[in-house]
This record gives structure tokens, C-alpha cells and sequence, in this order.
């Protein structure tokens, strides 16, 4: 069996979800949240040690300004209710991208990484302000002006994602097959799941089920 220690997970359709359900996209943000919840549950019942999500990435800041400002504020509800649940819950919450984000918001990202930073029950890394290319980049850049030496080690150990082991899995909601500009390094040797169910349809029996498909997979990286 193999050992299940950090799955990524890409949220799509909360908006066509609340389109479909409520003739509201922000109705879909809203209903992915409660998803949010109990996978994270689910994933410390079955002892997963790191789970990273998609929040909100570099491209979607092309989306309506009112669509932004609301999830941004949902963001922000979220952690002022739950902050204190989840660190009594021992899950450490760590923020994956680029942090330059309202002072409101920032400051409370922060206090939510350093409230929670000794917990090891699990660590949720919240993509946010993400992408892929922009990390690469950033990487390089790093690397250069350090004057360092650009090594494949080297290089992850200067990612966004530094001391955060490569996701086993991958598991993309919202019946849409691409990885859309996320852990595009990290990624490489990932199993990917696209489920077609949109995100606030999504439960822990499809979670189950993709955990036990991934238990069955042989994985080689490259050997026999």
C-alpha cells in the first residue's frame, strides 16, 4: 500500500456550482467552504500530514473586482471564526504564494501561520496569490542573485514550497483536466484524480475513493 503523506487539492466550480444551485456565483464560494471543512477533517482521520489548496491564484485576479473583494472577506471571516478551532485542533496553517495582499488581510495570514506554526497534527499550505510560473521565476532569481549554485535541490529548496515534501496525489474537481498554473515542479511525479463532480458536491466517499485507487497504483518514478 502506498503510504498517503501530502495531497493537493485544485477547488473547481464553486462558482458554476452557485450559478447552477442559487443563480449566485458567490453562493458557490460559500458552499466550497463547507467542502473545505470536511476534507480537512476527513484528511486528518485518515492521518494525511499535508494537504495543500488551491484558494486563489495568480490568474484570478482577471475575475469582477465584487467577486475578489467577497472571497477575500470570506477568507477573512473564516479565520477570525475558525482560527482558534483549528490550532486546538492541531492543525498548522501555512500560506503557499505571493503575500503582497491587502494589509488587513496580510496581517492576519500572519497571525494565523505564527498562532498555529507548532502544530503537527496536519499542515494546511493555502495556495494563495499562487501560480506556478511566477514561483519559478521567483526561484531563479533567488538563486542568481545569492549566487548560488542552480541544482535541482538547490532550486526546491528555494521554492515557495521549501521543507514541504511533493504532493502524492493531486485531485482536480469541477470535470476540468489541467493543472492551471499550480505545483507545476512539485507535480512531477504526482498521481492526478480529476473528478467530475464540482467542488461543493465533492464528499468524503469520492475523497475514499481516490485515496483507495491511489493505494493500488504501482509506483515506479522511473524504475521497472
Amino acid at each position: 500500500m502506498n503510504p498517503l503523506n501530502h495531497v493537493a487539492i485544485i477547488m473547481d466550480g464553486n462558482g458554476r456550482w452557485g450559478m447552477r444551485n442559487k443563480n449566485s456565483r458567490k453562493a458557490g464560494h460559500k458552499a466550497g467552504l463547507k467542502t473545505v471543512e470536511k476534507i480537512i477533517k476527513h484528511s486528518i482521520k485518515n492521518k494525511i500530514k499535508f494537504l495543500t489548496l488551491y484558494a486563489f491564484s495568480t490568474e484570478n485576479w482577471k475575475r469582477p473586482d465584487s467577486e475578489i473583494k467577497y472571497l477575500f472577506n470570506l477568507l477573512e471571516v473564516f479565520l477570525r471564526e475558525k482560527i482558534q478551532k483549528l490550532h486546538s485542533n492541531g492543525i498548522k496553517i501555512k500560506i503557499v504564494g505571493n503575500k503582497n495582499l491587502n494589509k488587513k488581510l496580510r496581517t492576519l495570514l500572519t497571525y494565523a501561520e505564527k498562532k498555529t506554526s507548532k502544530n503537527e497534527k496536519i499542515q494546511i499550505n493555502l495556495a494563495l496569490n499562487y501560480g506556478s510560473k511566477k514561483e519559478i521565476l521567483d526561484t531563479v532569481k533567488k538563486l542568481i542573485k545569492n549566487k548560488k549554485k542552480i541544482t535541482e535541490e538547490n532550486f526546491t529548496n528555494n521554492l515557495y514550497t521549501k521543507n514541504i515534501p511533493n504532493p502524492d496525489i493531486l485531485i482536480r474537481t469541477g470535470n476540468t483536466k489541467r493543472l492551471s498554473n499550480f505545483l507545476m515542479w512539485q507535480l512531477a511525479y504526482s498521481e492526478l484524480f480529476f473528478e467530475k463532480k464540482l467542488w461543493p458536491d465533492f464528499n468524503e466517499i469520492d475523497y475514499d475513493k481516490i485515496i483507495k485507487k491511489y493505494s493500488q497504483i504501482k509506483r515506479n518514478f522511473g524504475k521497472i
